[in-house]
């Protein structure tokens, strides 16, 4: 297609939910599989916004007139999600990681900003709205194409689940209601769908690199579209890297006969597995939102947005590069740099033994992946510093580790037995000769199965090539 002849202009908005207690209440914020203890039931109507008038998105809900029922938990379920009981403060925590997010993203902070009601009657809501947040406003991201400009971000509750749709009913449960989401929204600034594919990427990036929920239903994203003489269609659950480009290119399609038909109208629609799109609702207007009631104006100072540049996460890319410049090979590069707990446990181990940073990074690999962390921190500490004394050596580690893991007492497992160098080398010269013509590799095998952890990898292998070199 040729882009720039259609005019195509496109925008991001991207949700995605704070690993935290939930927003206004003290709940928790996850999602639960058991039966739930009690269910309410609601109608919601339409009211109008802060512009007295009703908007088109709520008229068409309203239309529908469904009863809603939602389900909750006797411990996890309070008051403030059923709307039975006034929003508590905003979670500091959750604005803290939406200041960092704001920063990343080169963002001018909102010093006083007003929570906002934003009225929601499919359901989703008990109350009928979802509170949301102005935090930053004018940023930008860094792309191979120049910048994307970031309009605004938002910090908001997420929405009921839902559990079942019926045509005159919808079900939702209450754990998913409240849980802090972000909402970053890029001005129209792409204008391909390359271009929409990195920005996308890029943004992800710097999200996992702050506090963020991981997994499917964690973020969700939306596209906003527009082409020549075709007015903007939102694209709700535009998720799926591998078919991003096929939903533009067919939206645009869609757009275009629209046009011919004189049918071009604004809506909101929802992505389809098969990288189509289908009519979710009339897309919504400025009618819809009202102040707050139950909160005070929410006040970042200059102390605290000072407080959070000095804190910014690191991006993985940066992590990326500092690992290298560590002496990590490019494979332990990869496994360290999988989540932010791995770096913390790197970086812890590496103070106590900074001699060997890919000796420290396999220990890690081995504690998380094969031993499935049946070792303490606290163990593998020890087992460095008798490392670092000259107790053990570097080939001994693995051995250490593993016999701990299976019950052995530390003090016991540290205790190895070695056997002298001219014990070894007659031992190999022994090994060698009843097996002539093998490779290196694999008579430090045979030698390492013969003394099962009681000799110096480093030092055998170094008695078994002067020994094969002589011959």
């Amino acid at each position: 297609m040729d882009y720039a002849k259609l005019k195509l202009k496109a925008g991001l908005e991207i949700h995605q939910q704070l690993d935290t207690n939930k927003l206004f209440c003290n709940c928790p914020s996850f999602l639960r599989k058991d039966p739930p203890d009690f269910e309410i039931k609601r109608k919601l109507h339409r009211v109008a916004g802060e512009t007295g008038e009703i908007d088109v998105a709520v008229e068409h809900e309203a239309s529908l007139d469904k009863e809603f029922i939602y389900q909750g938990y006797n411990d996890t379920t309070c008051l403030v999600e059923l709307d039975e009981s006034p929003p508590l403060e905003i979670n500091h925590e959750a604005l803290e990681i939406t200041l960092q997010i704001a920063e990343l993203l080169n963002c001018e902070i909102y010093q006083t900003s007003q929570i906002m009601r934003k009225i929601v009657i499919d359901g989703s809501n008990t109350s009928g709205f979802q509170r949301t947040v102005l935090i930053a406003h004018d940023g930008f991201l860094e792309t191979s194409f120049g910048k994307i400009g970031i309009e605004t971000i938002a910090l908001e509750e997420d929405a009921a689940r839902i559990i079942e749709k019926e045509e005159s009913s919808a079900t939702y449960r209450l754990d998913r209601l409240g849980i802090p989401l972000i909402e970053i929204v890029t001005k129209p600034d792409m204008k391909t769908p390359e271009q929409i594919k990195e920005t996308a990427l890029k943004i992800g990036e710097i999200l996992r690199a702050a506090k963020v929920k991981r997994g499917i239903g964690t973020i969700r994203q939306d596209v906003n579209i527009s082409t020549s003489k075709h007015p903007r269609v939102e694209i709700k659950g535009f998720q799926e890297p591998r078919i991003m480009i096929q939903t533009i290119d067919k939206e645009i399609e869609r757009q275009q006969e629209n046009v011919k038909n004189n049918k071009a109208e604004s809506q909101v629609r929802n992505s389809q597995p098969d990288s189509s799109t289908k009519f979710l609702r009339p897309m919504p207007g400025g009618s819809r939102m009202y102040p707050e009631t139950d909160l005070p104006l929410l006040k970042i100072s200059r102390e605290q947005i000072n407080k959070i540049k000095k804190s910014l996460p690191k991006l993985k890319t940066e992590i990326k590069e500092e690992l290298k410049r560590k002496g990590l090979t490019e494979e332990l590069v990869n496994l360290v740099n999988s989540s932010p707990d791995t770096i913390d446990e790197f970086n812890t181990l590496l103070k106590v033994y900074p001699k060997d940073s890919n000796l420290i990074a396999k220990m890690i690999t081995l504690w998380q992946k094969s031993l499935a962390k049946k070792l303490t921190e606290a163990e593998l500490e020890k087992i460095l510093e008798a490392l670092k004394q000259n107790q053990i050596q570097s080939g001994d580690v693995k051995s250490v580790m593993e016999s701990i893991s299976k019950g052995t007492p530390i003090d016991e497992a540290l205790k190895i037995e070695k056997v002298s160098t001219d014990e070894v080398e007659e031992e190999i010269r022994k090994i060698i000769k009843s097996k002539p013509g093998l490779r290196a590799n694999a008579y430090m095998g045979l030698v390492m199965a013969k003394f099962k952890g009681k000799l110096d990898a480093k030092k055998a292998m170094e008695i078994i090539n002067k020994i094969l070199g002589e011959k």
